[in-house]
């Protein structure tokens, strides 16, 4: 089947991002495999060709349009999902060296699935909660970069994600829709985790209605050891 990628080139290219022929291949057969294995577990509800383009891949990689992911900078995905936004920022930026997480092994199966179709290298996937991998000292406050589109407040991700970050390091929330009492709700947890607002970047894409929103908290002191709490206790008893 032949698909058109012209205008994700376009946006791309207004970010200064060209892909290869290879990268090419890599989008589509990424876009294949979510559909395929979509039929038999719950990846995604979009699974158009062009909005999958759109509000998946592109929305992925418009983290490219605010902040430099070129050079081997460390990143984890906290419930990454289906991939994202991982997958395309490490089609696009191969030196990233990414750990993708999520709660659920099917998910981290198809992931891995993915990575061996796609020859991504310097990348791995993991069946784990954020609150327990939060605690292992392989990879607490062992990254440059930690990012997650999940749903949830901003209170609870920071719990989940902060403690991920070295000293120095950031830690991005994909946002969508009306943010600032989010953001002035989780000032605290923030404050608490070792964290400190940097700045909310905002736009949209292109003529389309998607809007997106970066929240962006640097890591200025180590995450306190009480945190994060057991299992479940952060989206029940946000900071």
């Amino acid at each position: 089947m032949e698909y058109d990628l012209k205008q994700f080139e376009t946006n791309l290219k207004m970010w200064n991002i060209t892909l290869s022929d290879i990268q090419k291949r890599q989008f589509i057969t990424f876009y294949e495999m979510l559909i395929e294995r979509n039929k038999v577990m719950n990846l995604t509800a979009i699974t158009d060709f062009d909005e999958v383009i759109e509000k998946h891949f592109l929305d992925s990689v418009s983290l490219g349009k605010v902040m430099d992911l070129k050079g081997s900078c460390k990143m984890i995905d906290m419930g990454t999902g289906a991939g994202f936004p991982g997958i395309p920022l490490k089609i696009v930026y191969p030196d990233l060296k990414l750990t993708l997480a999520d709660s659920l092994n099917k998910r981290v199966k198809f992931l891995n699935d993915v990575i061996e179709e796609l020859n991504l290298e310097e990348i791995e996937a993991i069946h784990a909660r954020a609150e327990e991998l939060g605690r292992n000292s392989d990879y607490r406050e062992k990254y440059d970069l930690c990012v997650s589109r999940a749903v949830a407040n901003l209170s609870t991700l920071c719990e989940y994600c902060l403690p991920y970050i070295s000293l120095g390091g950031k830690f991005v929330s994909y946002k969508s829709g009306e943010i600032q009492q989010e953001v002035d709700d989780a000032k605290r947890a923030i404050y608490l985790l070792g964290g400190e607002l940097d700045e909310i970047h905002k736009f949209q894409f292109g003529d389309s209605d998607l809007r997106r929103s970066f929240v962006i908290i640097n890591k200025t002191k180590r995450t306190p050891k009480t945190y994060p709490r057991k299992a479940g206790t952060p989206s029940k008893q946000p900071l």
